[in-house]
């Protein structure tokens, strides 16, 4: 049968724009306002739902479980909008991308989106959408660099010296400042023998 209901619900609905636009949209809010009240770590697909004004269906049918629902979120919102420094060496790039990411994320709302990923963590993962956005911004200014024939670091080592103690600064609430963003990026040039 052909009702309005129907067509809604068909897998069409992920065209960009539109219906899926405008719950995608909604379910983002939903969250924000749910984080922002203090429900992080015992946030619901229902709870969700409710707050978003959709069918807690769409939800389950989107992302499967809350932990998806908030890697997506944090996803979009710790790396929404950001363009790659290009100030034509390395070590400034790396340096201006950490502050950019560490003055991003010492906002209380971001520390929140990181602490409710963690806590909706109940086993190691393969991989995190967040880490993997991440992994493709660090490939991209090291193959930049390369061209350059500058000496670069491993995308490992920048993703453990740079990212991993900002994300940690964060979710633990410990400072997080311009001049600690620097130093972990030219600790990380050094690594690399730059």
């Amino acid at each position: 049968m052909g009702t309005e209901h129907d067509t809604t619900d068909k897998p069409a609905a992920r065209r960009p724009g539109g219906r899926s636009a405008r719950v995608q949209q909604s379910v983002y809010r939903a969250v924000g306002h749910l984080v922002a009240r203090g429900h992080r770590d015992t946030m619901t697909i229902p709870q969700v739902a409710e707050e978003a004004d959709v069918n807690p269906t769409s939800i389950y049918r989107r992302w499967g479980s809350i932990t998806h629902l908030l890697e997506e979120v944090a996803v979009a919102a710790l790396t929404q909008g950001e363009d790659l420094p290009d100030t034509g060496a390395l070590g400034t790039d790396l340096a201006e991308w950490a502050r950019i990411i560490a003055a991003d994320v010492a906002q209380t709302s971001r520390r929140e989106y990181l602490r409710a990923l963690v806590f909706a963590r109940d086993a190691v993962i393969d991989a995190c959408p967040c880490w993997e956005t991440r992994r493709e911004q660090a490939t991209s200014m090291i193959a930049r660099a390369a061209g350059r024939d500058e000496t670069v670091p491993t995308v490992e080592q920048i993703l453990d010296h740079i990212i991993a103690p900002i994300y940690h600064h964060a979710v633990f609430g410990l400072p997080l400042d311009d001049a600690y963003a620097t130093r972990l990026a030219e600790e990380t040039m050094r690594l690399a023998g730059a």
